[in-house]
């Protein structure tokens, strides 16, 4: 409507003032030009409203002695209808994006500090930690791609539009490391549900090259998108390759994906089992209430981690009913955008094992402060006076100060 708005106000600009009848005027909806009296002006509907209802309607005005008579028929009437359901589904993808754009900026943030984290301590460094790593990676890559598409993609900006830029190689590439790091997100969630299974099947001491993992992780998304990028080339080079009207090109990724959520899903369910098994031969002498409470505890921390979550809407890639295909996306992108933010939380911050060094660094830093604070006091005490006895009783305080507060940490 702006941009309409706009392009009224040059052509009546360029028009030649009329000595008798109607000025033309922009009315907030329609452009209507120049007109003699009892002439009868007739316009389609503005093109916005028919995007938005697709009703093909007309606009008429008469110009009369008194100036320009009432558009007729109303606006409402001619170039609205009653189906309401493009409005709010605009705003309902609009509302999604806000949500998908909060949860991944948080996970971007929690991911890369936790990252940071399990690379600077020595004694988090282990396979199970290494797996924990690369999935907060992939993390971190799909978020960064999330956001860095959505911006060229679906900008408020007109100037950002991909389709009108004149080299699309940008926006295609785009496309293409959006795709790769969600299909590696989705196996690297797939590597934590074989490497837990694994250790929990497995009695003897044993473990998988981590090397495999990475082949599985970041190897096996990376043969789709190849052939992801040749099926674009050959069967639908349009674009910025963002439309799927041919299905190859769509089940190159979607497959695969569907087909890791379904075997972590098996995963889960085995691992579950295990559980329940173990819990069972520790907790003889316990009660039923403690065994659930625990196996609860142990499915709750697994879903984000296996991404269960996603196996609600496996069968459902496009799914037919409006209502169903609503709550997919905000499932899927409003709520699964806070999934980096979880694990993170859950994997990091929480674990046992990642407190204890942040504590121990804590109590390093605490003593070396109060060391350097003690040693300081001692060597002022030094200089004035010339001689350390004078300030003994001084100096013993401080030190047994310093005894004190070392025995505590």
């Amino acid at each position: 409507m702006q941009r309409a708005k706009k392009e009224c106000q040059i052509q009546l600009q360029q028009q030649a003032a009329a000595s008798t009848g109607c000025l033309g005027e922009w009315d907030n909806f329609s452009c209507w030009q120049n007109a003699a009296v009892g002439e009868v002006m007739t316009l389609p509907c503005p093109s916005p409203l028919l995007l938005l209802f697709g009703k093909n309607g007309n606009l008429s005005r008469k110009c009369t002695e008194k100036g320009w008579s009432n558009v007729y028929p109303i606006i409402t009437i001619a170039c609205s209808s009653n189906n309401t359901e493009e409005p709010n589904m605009l705003v309902f993808y609009r509302v999604v994006r806000v949500l998908s754009t909060l949860g991944h900026s948080l996970s971007l943030i929690t991911l890369f500090t936790s990252t940071i984290i399990i690379c600077l301590f020595r004694r988090l460094h282990c396979t199970r930690n290494y797996i924990h790593l690369n999935l907060f990676v992939s993390f971190v890559l799909r978020a960064m791609a999330v956001l860095t598409k959505d911006t060229l993609l679906f900008s408020d900006d007109e100037n950002t539009d991909c389709s009108t830029q004149p080299s699309l190689v940008g926006c295609k590439a785009s496309l293409v490391f959006f795709n790769y790091f969600i299909m590696a997100n989705f196996f690297w969630l797939l590597v934590e549900g074989l490497y837990l299974h694994t250790l929990l099947l497995v009695i003897h001491p044993y473990s998988t090259c981590l090397s495999i993992y990475m082949l599985i992780g970041w190897g096996i998304p990376f043969v789709f998108m190849v052939a992801w990028i040749i099926c674009r080339i050959y069967l639908e080079d349009t674009s910025c390759w963002e439309m799927n009207e041919n299905p190859v090109p769509d089940r190159l990724i979607n497959w695969p994906i569907m087909v890791s959520v379904i075997i972590n899903f098996i995963l889960f369910i085995s691992i579950i089992r295990i559980l329940v098994q173990k819990l069972r031969c520790t907790d003889v002498g316990g009660n039923d209430q403690s065994q659930y409470r625990r196996l609860a505890k142990s499915t709750l921390l697994l879903i984000p981690l296996f991404g269960v979550n996603y196996v609600v809407f496996v069968y459902l890639m496009e799914p037919d009913n409006k209502n169903m295909k609503k709550v997919k996306i905000f499932f899927d992108l409003g709520l699964g955008s806070f999934q980096g933010l979880i694990v993170a939380v859950l994997y990091c911050f929480l674990n046992s094992e990642v407190q204890s060094e942040l504590r121990r660094t804590w109590r390093s830093l605490s003593l070396k402060r109060y060391v350097g604070r003690d040693c300081k006091l001692h060597a002022i005490s030094v200089s004035r006076n010339g001689t350390e006895n004078s300030q003994f009783p001084r100096n013993s305080r401080a030190q047994s100060i310093l005894q004190t507060e070392t025995t505590v940490l």
